[in-house]
């Protein structure tokens, strides 16, 4: 099975890049099981398409299509969700 993983994240975030070396430790662990895409939403297309989940806060993390994290988590409570 392949996970869809979409981390939103800003440009002023403090806590954005904890969050996004999190998903690429995963990735590396997990390999092609994770189609990850990072968004910045300084660009208008990843605003839209944050528009579109309601996102309201970043870090956020969507696993095919579903809010999991606002917010940066655990890599124990990220690997959960995608085991």
């Amino acid at each position: 099975m392949v996970y869809k993983v979409e981390v939103f994240t800003s440009p002023t975030c403090p806590h954005c890049p904890g969050a996004v070396r999190l998903v690429e430790k995963a990735k590396e662990e997990l390999g092609d099981a994770l189609d990850v895409t990072i968004y910045n939403t300084a660009e208008a297309e990843a605003m839209e398409i944050a528009r579109k989940y309601h996102i309201m806060y970043v870090p956020t993390i969507i696993i095919d299509g579903e809010i999991k994290f606002q917010g940066a988590p655990s890599y124990d409570e990220l690997m959960a969700e995608l085991k």
